[in-house]
């Protein structure tokens, strides 16, 4: 089967197709194409996604992104097709509400041949719902130009389900899904989204705990702006968290859990009986100790600016704090469940300190539990997870759907 999907739930574009083959238990996907244009650039400026913007560059670059994969797939035929006038008004329709990209859109299928998919999958949600409506529209237009099924996808089972992916060393496009021991634990760690997920059956999922508040990555770029460190925040607390690591390794009394200036933040809800979370406690706690100037009165300096040297501190300090209430409710969650397998999905889950944290904890602490870390290039919002829970949904799912195709910008698993 061969899905062509697409995913605009935040200020990623992105289309993949992917040759899929395969079970549940044992299911096998091979990228054809893949392509991915992110935002970050273009949202610098307002320190996080602003919305209508994200929606005007979907809009802007899915018809060049879908030329790009379908000629990468070698399923690029350049033809001049017929469009029916009934069916043109119709997917105009659909596209009447991203300026342009109706015109751009029969510009671009008028001059090819239906290309050699079974299926379209898309992102529904939960993310930016005037995001989520550009890719949504634009996958009814191709699916009606084609005469495809089109197939809803919930963006956080693409993440659990690509968490779960291994690739094959000797063909890197190849990815795997086998050996999958259930019940799965999912932490699920991005920009919205802090929560712990059981699946104990494919596809059924119980919600075993999830932030209260903010979610981490959220935390991560609030932080990183108090330090006035650039948009997107996660990667620079990171860097110089990981700055201070390398130096502070070298000193008497690291690891400690303390910067060597006694720096410590809390960890909320750490000891509470249950998996939730919260972390505007340890954001608050940042901004008081810079408001107090609390970290800089310890230097022995006229200049109470905060250096680089601070930064790298609360970097630190904030990073360790994270880490280490994400191991502690994670670790309730595997003794309550039983879970056989711990997967790590979403973006904040290529932060180099979660990971190592986890892998070390996991080693020492439950050598009987599998650990599935996705790989890098799957950890953030891609199309490539959205085609793999196509497949997914696809195996048991009669298509096309009966229901209306809607975005949800709050769409929950369980």
């Amino acid at each position: 089967m061969k899905i062509l999907a697409i995913e605009t739930s935040c200020d990623e574009t992105a289309i993949a197709i992917l040759e899929c083959e395969g079970t549940e238990e044992n299911a096998r996907f091979t990228v054809l194409g893949n392509t991915l244009l992110s935002q970050v650039e273009t949202h610098r400026e307002y320190g996080g996604v602003f919305p209508m913007l994200a929606k005007r560059e979907h809009a802007k670059n899915l018809v060049p992104i879908l030329e790009s994969t379908l000629e990468e797939a070698e399923l690029l035929r350049e033809d001049t097709q017929a469009i029916p006038e009934e069916m043109r008004i119709e997917i105009a329709k659909f596209l009447a509400r991203e300026p342009g990209l109706a015109e751009a859109f029969f510009a671009f299928v008028s001059e090819c041949e239906p290309p050699e998919i079974d299926a379209i999958a898309v992102t529904t949600g939960p993310g930016l719902e005037p995001a989520l409506w550009v890719g949504i529209n634009f996958a009814k237009a191709l699916a009606r130009l084609w005469g495809k099924p089109l197939i809803a996808i919930n963006h956080m089972e693409g993440h659990i389900l690509s968490a779960l992916v291994s690739r094959r060393e000797e063909q890197e496009a190849v990815l795997e899904i086998k050996d999958t021991r259930l019940p799965v634990l999912a932490l699920l760690i991005s920009g919205g989204h802090t929560e712990l997920v059981l699946m104990k059956k494919w596809l059924t999922y119980e919600l075993i705990g999830q932030t209260r508040d903010d979610a981490v990555g959220e935390a991560y770029d609030k932080v990183a702006r108090m330090l006035s460190l650039p948009y997107p925040g996660g990667p620079e607390i990171s860097r110089l968290a990981e700055q201070a690591r390398a130096a502070y390794d070298q000193t008497a009394g690291f690891g400690s859990g303390n910067t060597p200036l006694g720096l410590r933040l809390p960890r909320p809800m750490l000891h509470d009986a249950n998996c939730d979370f919260s972390f505007a406690g340890l954001k608050t706690a940042v901004l008081y100790l810079l408001k107090n100037n609390i970290l800089m009165d310890s230097r022995p300096s006229q200049d109470k600016n905060i250096s680089e040297e601070d930064k790298a501190d609360i970097a630190l300090e904030f990073e360790n704090a994270v880490a280490d209430v994400l191991w502690k409710k994670t670790a309730r969650a595997l003794e309550e469940t039983g879970a056989y397998t711990l997967l790590i999905g979403g973006g904040v889950s290529a932060n180099t300190h979660i990971r190592r944290t986890f892998t070390e904890k996991m080693q020492g602490d439950y050598p009987g539990v599998t650990l599935r870390i996705p790989p890098a290039s799957l950890t953030g919002d891609n199309a490539i997870m959205i085609g793999i829970a196509g497949f997914y949904r696809a195996l048991r799912t009669d298509l096309p759907p009966t229901d209306p195709i809607t975005a949800n910008g709050n769409r929950s698993l369980a």
